[in-house]
């Protein structure tokens, strides 16, 4: 179970992460800075392991939700600097939660119950379908309209299983 933060803002820079090894790997690994308009600013490491929900492009000027494990060691630097695990870009016409979710489908933070219906897809994060249960795992969820009731609830579109 892994403990997701989130940072949310707009992307004010990209570029090339130098890991210190000169190997096959160079230009596999981005910094993504994001400023949150309120002077907080956050430098994603993107390695080839970050999902990005929807395969989708970032570019600078685009509002994103970087996810990181509240848990990992982080170097003491400013601005802060975390592993990113997932990558959001904002859209209107879709919600994404990412967290772990136990045995009742409800988040840990206790904000979202999962409704499953027959039309949710399931799949892991290759895309392949996922044929177990996503109780008790890390989700990227993917939804539309919620209740207001506490927690909410929703009949998501799509579920990535983070293995």
């Amino acid at each position: 179970m892994t403990n997701f933060y989130s940072f949310h803002g707009t992307v004010t820079m990209i570029s090339d992460f130098f890991t210190g090894q000169i190997d096959e790997r160079e230009g596999c690994y981005q910094l993504i800075s994001v400023e949150n308009g309120m002077g907080a600013t956050v430098n994603f490491v993107v390695s080839p392991t970050t999902y990005f929900v929807d395969h989708v492009m970032v570019a600078v000027g685009d509002h994103v939700t970087g996810y990181y494990d509240g848990n990992a060691p982080v170097p003491l630097i400013y601005p802060p600097q975390y592993q990113a695990l997932v990558m959001v870009k904002d859209s209107p016409l879709q919600n994404v939660k990412v967290d772990y979710f136990n045995s009742e489908l409800e988040s840990s933070d206790g904000r979202l119950r999962l409704i499953i219906s027959p039309y949710t897809l399931i799949v892991s994060r290759n895309g392949q379908l996922f044929s177990r249960s996503p109780a008790n795992r890390d989700l990227v969820v993917i939804y539309g309209p919620a209740t207001k009731s506490i927690p909410a609830q929703t009949t998501p579109y799509r579920i990535i299983v983070l293995c």
